[in-house]
């Protein structure tokens, strides 16, 4: 006596449900970890900046000296994150969006680097001295945007 396979509520053989199954579960992970990486890298930490620090002025903008420094700093704090070139990295948004190009000030970075923003994997940099944490601002604003075109 020859066994047919039971179809199940779909019409799918029980033996191609399970594939399909996995499928849709994969698909509905990777979904969930897009939707992740854009919740991560959609700014609203910039809400909860306090209006006094976000007027805060960087006495270091504009210093040659202070970029240089800056960079330093952020190749030895910021690199293993948002990447040695500051275009993010699989999970860490870059830092040449429009986001922290023109709508963060100094004042707004300067503030995530003292306080960080764990759930979102930003640890706080309070233990650097406050020179530092503006000299890495200073670096950060001057990098400028990148378009896609220019990273190609």
């Amino acid at each position: 006596m020859k066994v047919r396979p039971m179809k199940n509520r779909s019409g799918l053989h029980s033996a191609m449900a399970k594939p399909a199954r996995s499928t849709f579960r994969g698909l509905a992970l990777l979904v969930g970890a897009a939707i992740c990486a854009f919740a991560a890298a959609d700014g609203a930490w910039l809400t909860k900046v306090p209006a006094k620090d976000h007027e805060r002025q960087n006495p270091y903008r504009g210093q040659d000296e202070a970029v240089a420094a800056g960079h330093r700093i952020f190749l030895d704090h910021c690199a293993q994150c948002h990447g040695e070139d500051a275009n993010g990295t699989k999970k860490k948004p870059p830092l040449r969006s429009e986001r922290v190009q023109q709508e963060a000030t100094d004042g707004d970075i300067h503030w995530l680097l003292v306080n960080g923003n764990m759930k979102k994997g930003m640890p706080s940099w309070a233990k650097l001295p406050d020179q530092q944490l503006w000299q890495v601002t200073t670096y950060v604003k001057s990098l400028g945007t990148q378009t896609a075109e220019s990273r190609h």
